[in-house]
């Protein structure tokens, strides 16, 4: 494996990790599909901007 690949793996696990860390996201407290899509993306661009 490349290096730049496995900067690529750590990249996505990290940013995995910190989506988890969300309450929200991490126990799916919508129920529906369009709710929890539309708290993924607030939350990853929460994470994006910090």
């Amino acid at each position: 494996m490349t290096d730049t690949f496995i900067k690529l793996v750590i990249k996505r696990e990290n940013f995995f990790a910190k989506l988890k860390q969300f309450r929200a996201i991490a126990t799916r407290y919508d129920k529906t599909a369009r709710n929890f899509l539309g708290a993924i993306y607030l939350v990853a661009s929460v994470i994006w901007l910090n």
